[in-house]
């Protein structure tokens, strides 16, 4: 059902289920609760909550008010279509193809086989028996299994991870940077996003009678607004540079912290390299200036740093921050910093099976010791994902049987990855009306785009963002599912949405002539 249509039949329904199902998604997105006229909101948000002893009224407001724009109103829209086309109501499209988040294997990405081979054996010990896999993957699981109490991957690790996994991730980490890595400032996580609150909830600490802030760029992963909205921790934004390829300034990064000094007390800052979801891969300068910055405001780094392995533009390089905070010496060299790498991401693509780690260095010893008790609350990190995490940074060696294989699947991901990243640009680059920045790295475009007067004025009529109007528009027409650039953050009066590169080759072109034909059509209409 359309915003329009449901909208209509919450104004003219007493449909007591469908108001209370209306009634959570207006909590949760801004675009649904501005398309019901607020007589009607009012009485969706009175309707019965003083029968429960938990009710919006007196819940968490911090939860009340976070956001996730990417799992926002055109996912639930998009789930809905999806199961109207399983019951046979025509569309003019096949099928709904969810580019609204980096969602590797749902789009259609294979799993690297080593790493299944290898989650297959930890699962189920009998099959170290069974000629059918390579040696280097049993002698993977059976050390994975030793770290195992019990020799079973169902039973608890120590908080911070397996030891041996830990250790790997280090020797992986001095092999990336040729800087020395102590495992004991390795945290395995649950995926990126339950170390990088892990992180933020230590800043959550009123200073000086101010309340805490951390700078985040905007555009940003929606991860981070919605961790600070729920920790009440105050959002600084600081804007990339869309003209400069969405670089990083620091005349911007001086006037969003004096600005912020104001009303909070900024205590970190979050980089996104490579960015989501703008897909720029900082050079070696920005992220010196971004620590001499830091340094100088004495502030916390955090370095989102999952997509490390996604560098695709010719030029382009990843650099991690603890290698340029290590090689520019004291005093930036002491300065705190974690860093988050996922196995969600890269060429490997295992969202679902959560698995990542922290690193953090220079942390205060009485602080860290609080940062594993905060992680012990949570027991563990699941151990698959622990696993996976292991096959990452501890793949197969030259010489061993499962090298080869591993190397072709691994580079054949990373190629079509690089492929698609300039297919993407280069077409949205060609539509009238739009215009995108190079897809350096990471899983996505977030291209810039027009919209005719009237499209705008009839998405403030609806209570939406015109570039939510327009992203709902082509979901219903096209079955193409985008995130609004509104979701991120942008300029303002300037229109974006973020699409990503994963859908497998013949899809993507399928779907970018998709959004070509569907672009022109909505100018015309609109014009």
């Amino acid at each position: 059902m359309s915003l329009q249509r449901l909208s209509k039949f919450v104004r003219c329904s007493e449909n007591y289920n469908l108001c209370r199902y209306v009634k959570s998604q207006l909590e949760f997105s801004p675009f649904l609760r501005l398309t019901v006229n607020s007589k009607n909101f009012s009485a969706v948000q009175n309707m019965s909550s003083n029968q429960k002893v938990l009710n919006l009224d007196n819940m968490n407001p911090n939860v009340r008010i976070m956001e996730y724009a990417v799992r926002g109103p055109l996912l639930i829209r998009a789930t809905e279509i999806e199961n109207e086309l399983k019951k046979g109501v025509e569309k003019p499209f096949k099928e709904v193809l969810k580019a609204n988040i980096g969602d590797c294997h749902a789009m259609g990405q294979k799993p690297i086989t080593f790493i299944r081979q290898v989650l297959a054996l930890v699962s189920q010990p009998e099959l170290l028996d069974d000629d059918r896999y390579p040696e280097d993957v049993k002698e993977r699981a059976r050390t994975i299994l030793d770290g195992c109490r019990g020799g079973s991957v169902g039973s608890y690790t120590d908080s911070p991870g397996i030891e041996i996994i830990r250790k790997h991730v280090a020797q992986y980490i001095e092999r990336r940077d040729g800087i020395p890595c102590d495992y004991l400032n390795v945290l395995l996580c649950a995926g990126a996003s339950d170390g990088i609150k892990s992180i933020l909830r230590l800043l959550v600490a009123d200073v000086d009678g101010k309340k805490p802030g951390v700078l985040i760029p905007i555009p940003q992963y929606p991860l981070y607004s919605a961790t600070l909205a729920e920790f009440n921790v105050q959002q600084v934004g600081y804007f990339l540079d869309e003209n400069k390829n969405w670089g990083l300034d620091v005349n911007e990064l001086e006037r969003s912290i004096t600005e912020a000094r104001k009303h909070c007390n900024p205590r970190a800052i979050v980089v996104i390299n490579p960015g989501n979801p703008t897909g720029q891969v900082l050079t070696r300068e920005n992220v010196v200036d971004v620590i001499k910055f830091a340094y100088k405001e004495n502030l916390f780094l955090l370095a989102d740093e999952v997509y490390q392995d996604n560098v695709y533009a010719e030029g382009s390089k990843f650099y991690s921050f603890k290698k340029v905070l290590t090689e520019l010496g004291s005093p930036y060299s002491e300065m705190e910093l974690a860093s988050f790498m996922s196995c969600s991401k890269g060429y490997m693509g295992e969202c679902g099976l959560r698995g990542g780690y922290t690193e953090v260095i220079n942390l205060d010893p009485e602080v860290k010791a609080m940062l594993l008790k905060s992680v012990s609350a949570m027991l563990c990190p699941t151990v698959l994902g622990q696993t996976v995490m292991d096959c990452v940074v501890n793949p197969p060696q030259p010489g061993e049987p499962s090298y080869e294989s591993f190397q072709k699947e691994k580079n054949s991901v990373l190629q079509s990855l690089k492929e698609r990243a300039k297919l993407v640009a280069d077409t949205f680059n060609s539509i009238p009306g739009m215009s995108c920045n190079p897809v350096q790295g990471a899983m996505y475009a977030f291209p810039q785009f027009k919209l005719p007067e009237r499209a705008i004025k009839e998405a403030k009529n609806q209570g939406i963002e015109p570039n939510a109007f327009y992203a709902f528009q082509l979901l219903e027409n096209t079955g193409i599912c985008i995130v609004p650039g509104s979701g991120f953050g942008q300029v303002e009066g300037t229109y974006h949405f973020r699409t990503t590169i994963l859908p497998q080759p013949d899809k993507l072109k399928n779907m970018l002539d998709s959004f070509k034909d569907f672009h022109l059509k909505f100018l015309k209409q609109w014009e």
